[in-house]
């Protein structure tokens, strides 16, 4: 089976619970791991084509337990429950031929009922993404993240030390119309929060990061290939480990999902030239 999306993530199914994919090496950080959030849009699109998975994904929390290489990926799908409008699946993403899991998921997936609409949160106030500039660095759209994202920045980028973790970016996709997959993928698309705190010398990698998307299908559908809003902040670290939550906006003011991130960070010592 292979996806049928504008964002390309193919899939065959070799077995019941057993898949198998192909992440390019632009789907690659810097350091040579594949970027987390690819992780997070696989997960969403193989249990959008798991036979037996009913609903559509309303939140997800990925452990990054190693890191994955870019290349032939081995995916194992679980039911761990199915009631009459909830489900719950089990996803891990391994290198080809190995038993060693580099991303482990638990998914919520759910048939989304008719329910009456509230909201308590409120969308920050933002220009218009067209007034702000488009910076592209060299090399930067052939990588992870902004090869499926362009970023216009209000505020809070770069990052760098300044007392307010605080960060504002009006965010799109370069690969077609916003679903559940690009959004989930976007959850894993901000600046490190310790970079805000101890600035660019520092070494981070996800631990954990769950997403609640609280939109719809067929609300995300609506956002096109417009912006969405995304504000980030970071409330503590130290030990090694430090935290981040955001909110993602369509530009009407729906809030279309959320998320919690634990970083895992350490200082870069640089030797001193003699």
């Amino acid at each position: 089976m292979s996806s049928t999306h504008a964002l390309s993530i193919p899939l065959t199914h070799v077995a019941p619970g057993r898949w198998t994919s192909l992440a390019g090496p632009e789907w690659s950080n810097p350091g040579g791991g594949l970027w987390g959030g690819y992780a997070i849009g696989l997960c969403i699109r193989v249990l959008e084509a798991e036979p037996e998975a009913v609903g559509e994904a309303l939140s997800l929390t990925l452990t990054y337990a190693a890191g994955l290489p870019s290349g032939d990926l081995d995916i194992r799908t679980r039911r761990l429950r199915q009631g009459g409008s909830v489900g719950v699946w089990e996803v891990e993403l391994l290198p080809a031929g190995s038993d060693q899991v580099g991303v482990h998921g638990i998914v919520t997936m759910a048939r989304r009922p008719k329910t009456p609409d509230f909201a308590f949160a409120k969308m920050p106030d933002a220009p218009d993404p067209e007034s702000l500039p488009s910076p592209e660095m060299p090399g930067a759209a052939t990588h992870y993240g902004a090869s499926a994202f362009e970023r216009r920045t209000l505020e809070g980028f770069p990052p760098a030390p300044s007392g307010d973790s605080r960060s504002l970016a009006w965010v799109r996709s370069r690969r077609g119309p916003l679903d559940k997959a690009l959004l989930g993928m976007i959850t894993d698309n901000s600046a490190p929060r310790a970079m805000y705190a101890l600035g660019p010398t520092i070494m981070t990698t996800t631990l954990t990061l769950t997403a609640y998307l609280h939109a719809t299908v067929e609300e995300i559908a609506e956002v096109g290939d417009d912006f969405i809003l995304v504000e980030c902040e970071g409330r503590v670290g130290g030990g090694g480990a430090s935290d981040e939550r955001s909110s993602y906006w369509r530009r009407d003011g729906k809030l279309l999902a959320t998320s919690e991130q634990l970083a895992w960070y350490r200082e870069v010592r640089r030797n001193s030239p003699e």
